[in-house]
């Protein structure tokens, strides 16, 4: 890994055009990420959400940096020929991980990531890093390569994306890889489901109060590859989202009217 670490600091140092001619074997285990996750993720008591310590992040940053530079040097040729579960698990961990570099770079002088943007530019849109020998935005990986028509068509990316704050899901405590990717990527929703604060049945008044994450991004779920909409979606993890039996007939039928909470941007700080 430390060999494969420097090699990749050398392309990146070489440039987008340089590094393109010389090839390396990426680590599609995402060793050096699923181990700093493991040791600054804080998972809640009951598994359904997290919170990061960006303090020691910030400690372990040069680990960070080796990783993110991992990232950078690998050629679009060569994500191009990777089967696609390989390549939705690199873009999904290279998102997460740019998103905490990300907030590093104003750590702790932040209450929320978007005290990162201005009023003409979010920080989703900000050029920091480089994938594929370009500068790139997370807005670049997420909705440009991820959400590409035809690329994926995948709407649990949307649980499995994390964007540092307290209404986003959560932030995973491994790296998302293409030998688990779709028992992972269904345990993210169905974690995402389970956390009350963001996601409910209220039996009294028959409605699903849901994050707005399923309203900003409706046409992803209505187009998905099994077909339906986000009441479908919500069908197939009635037992996540409701609490008794009673619910889970009701979200199963499909036809619950929706409430769309509100999105708390604090970041996900586990030092507060």
């Amino acid at each position: 890994m430390r060999i494969r670490s420097f090699i990749a600091a050398v392309l990146l140092l070489a440039g987008g055009a340089g590094a393109a001619g010389c090839a390396y074997a990426f680590d599609h285990t995402h060793a050096a990420w699923n181990a700093l996750v493991k040791r600054h993720v804080v998972v809640a008591a009951n598994g359904n959400s997290s919170r990061v310590d960006y303090f020691a992040f910030k400690r372990d940053e040069r680990a960070l940096d080796a990783y993110l530079n991992e990232l950078s040097a690998v050629t679009r040729s060569e994500f191009d020929g990777w089967p696609r579960d390989e390549r939705l698990a690199f873009l999904i961990d290279a998102y997460n991980a740019f998103t905490v570099k990300l907030v590093l770079t104003r750590y702790p002088g932040l209450r929320s990531i978007k005290d990162l943007g201005s009023f003409l530019q979010t920080p989703w849109k900000l050029p920091f890093f480089t994938l594929f020998g370009t500068a790139r935005t997370l807005d670049d990986v997420e909705h440009r390569m991820i959400r590409a028509p035809g690329a994926f068509d995948e709407p649990r990316i949307h649980f499995a994306l994390n964007c540092a704050s307290l209404g986003c899901p959560m932030l995973r405590e491994e790296a998302y890889v293409a030998a688990r990717l779709d028992a992972q990527l269904d345990s993210a929703v169905k974690r995402f489901l389970g956390d009350r604060n963001r996601n409910r049945f209220d039996p009294v008044s028959g409605r699903l109060e849901l994050s707005p994450i399923f309203d900003w991004y409706k046409a992803d779920f209505d187009k998905a590859r099994d077909g339906g909409s986000v009441a479908h979606f919500l069908a197939r993890y009635a037992d996540f989202i409701a609490d008794d039996a009673v619910g889970h007939a009701t979200v199963r039928r499909g036809n619950a009217p929706i409430r769309y909470l509100d999105y708390d941007w604090d970041l996900n700080d586990a030092t507060r």
